[in-house]
């Protein structure tokens, strides 16, 4: 028996070996015989490590398990954004693009190596609860995050309707950590929102870049034009990203035809370019952008369009700097491949990586008071108010970003403070009276229209 258990070890390693190489030969062409060799080499130890585990680790293993962890390992040690996807997961990835998914409502990503929420969606349950923009996950389910895959993080806190999950969040200026119970729920996001604000000013609000995102705006624009607003207000706070398509559409309806958005640019040095399409009644009334730190990835390809051709005034505080591109790579299993390939620039050639988008007017918003939450029995910190989950993806092996658990291992300017949370009314629309970013950007808009018409006397 040992000597059949064996033998199969044995074999097993070169056929594992041979597989790989074989991908790598199909995969990169055999012209590249010195690089191939070197693959080969490394693979070996590689092979031989697997089959010390099969014939000597304590208890039974699966090939597939062990595989998968290696891969996961692999991918872990290039940045927070590559990573593995199972076939469930990698099916679940394709429908989230249609702007609805199961969840508890956070965007999550990495900041200073912690597991991070980037911003939050509204109306969610971690919303509700009382989870911020800039909290640090410490744990889910009493497990602690610092050794998860931001992949693996993403799926522990999703689950069926109805069912419960613990986080235990670390927030700045707070001294214990606290924790929440949230009851899972279907995550549905409305990504377009629009108002009148002072009867002559057209406000619309992206929450995220998913596949309708750039027919919806078309649509709020049409009905503020309908109600003669004469300029504009793009709120793009606490918008973590999304596709990179709904980022050039929303851009394209600003700046006119012709006009390059963004483009990316691998190891290899080759430019993909994006430049906006001819598009019927674009908007050009004055606009303010707002932004602030948990703006990142397609907000910022937008911010940055737009402030590089001179077709809107940002304001806020320095966005996130999200700028990497992930390229998901269906597998032949099923089963799925998320690699960062490339990096967004500007129009004009800046990069976003972890460097964000600087406004050209800083206005920093209100920094709350800290707060404690209330407990509950059992719970030394329990729940309070706001906060965010997952986000929009693209299928294919095309440039397509999955905010849902990305982020550069960077801070924002320099600062660790926890991101400000949007001062909202009683329906949850954006407050004119408390938040002061939005007061700055209308009362901007009315002192150029009070300019505009000032003629020189003679």
């Amino acid at each position: 028996m040992e000597q059949q258990s064996r033998r199969r070890s044995w074999l097993l390693g070169p056929l594992v070996v041979v597989a790989l190489v074989g991908g790598v030969l199909i995969g990169k062409g055999w012209e590249h015989t010195g690089y191939a060799t070197e693959t080969y080499e490394e693979l070996k130890v590689f092979s031989e490590v697997l089959s010390q585990v099969q014939k000597h680790y304590v208890d039974e293993t699966k090939i597939k398990d062990l595989v998968q962890g290696a891969i996961r390992g692999m991918l872990s040690t290039l940045d927070p954004h590559s990573a593995y996807m199972t076939a469930e997961m990698y099916k679940e990835m394709q429908v989230e693009t249609k702007g609805e998914f199961g969840g508890v409502g956070i965007q999550i990503g990495v900041k200073d190596n912690r597991l991070t929420v980037i911003a939050p969606i509204e109306g969610t349950p971690a919303y509700r609860a009382g989870i911020k923009a800039g909290d640090f996950i410490t744990k889910v389910n009493n497990e602690p995050t610092k050794d998860l895959t931001l992949m693996d993080a993403v799926q522990k806190m999703r689950g069926p309707k109805g069912t419960k999950v613990n986080l235990t969040v670390q927030r700045e200026g707070a001294a214990d950590p606290l924790v929440f119970e949230l009851v899972r729920d279907t995550i549905k996001i409305e990504s377009v929102k629009s108002k009148v604000i002072d009867k002559t000013i057209g406000y619309i609000r992206l929450t995220q870049f998913q596949e309708s995102t750039g027919r919806d705006l078309s649509k709020a624009l049409k009905q503020l034009r309908e109600q003669k607003t004469t300029a504009t207000i793009l709120d793009l706070r606490n918008n973590p990203g999304g596709l990179l398509t709904a980022a050039v559409e929303v851009s394209e309806q600003f700046v006119g035809p012709g006009k390059l958005i963004v483009y990316i640019k691998g190891r290899d040095g080759r430019k993909d370019e994006y430049v906006s399409k001819a598009k019927d009644g674009i908007d050009d009334s004055p606009m303010i952008v707002l932004v602030n730190e948990g703006s990142a990835s397609a907000s910022e390809i937008v911010a940055g369009a737009l402030q590089d051709w001179g077709r809107a005034v940002i304001v806020g505080a320095t966005s996130f700097g999200k700028g990497s591109v992930q390229t998901i790579l269906p597998l032949q299993d099923g089963s799925g491949l998320r690699l960062t390939t490339a990096k967004y620039y500007t129009p004009k050639g800046r990069t976003i990586q972890s460097t964000g988008i600087t406004p050209d007017i800083v206005v920093k918003a209100a920094q709350p008071a800290p707060q404690v939450a209330s407990a509950k029995p059992g719970d030394k910190e329990a729940p309070e108010k706001g906060a965010a989950d997952k986000g929009a993806k693209g299928t294919g092996n095309k440039e397509k970003e999955k905010d849902a658990a990305t982020t550069p291992p960077a801070t924002n300017g320099g600062s660790k403070a926890p991101i400000p949370a949007v001062p909202t009314d009683a329906n949850g629309e954006p407050s004119l009276e408390e938040d002061v970013q939005l007061q700055k950007a209308v009362d901007m808009l009315k002192t150029w229209s009070i300019f505009k018409d000032l003629k020189p006397t003679t």
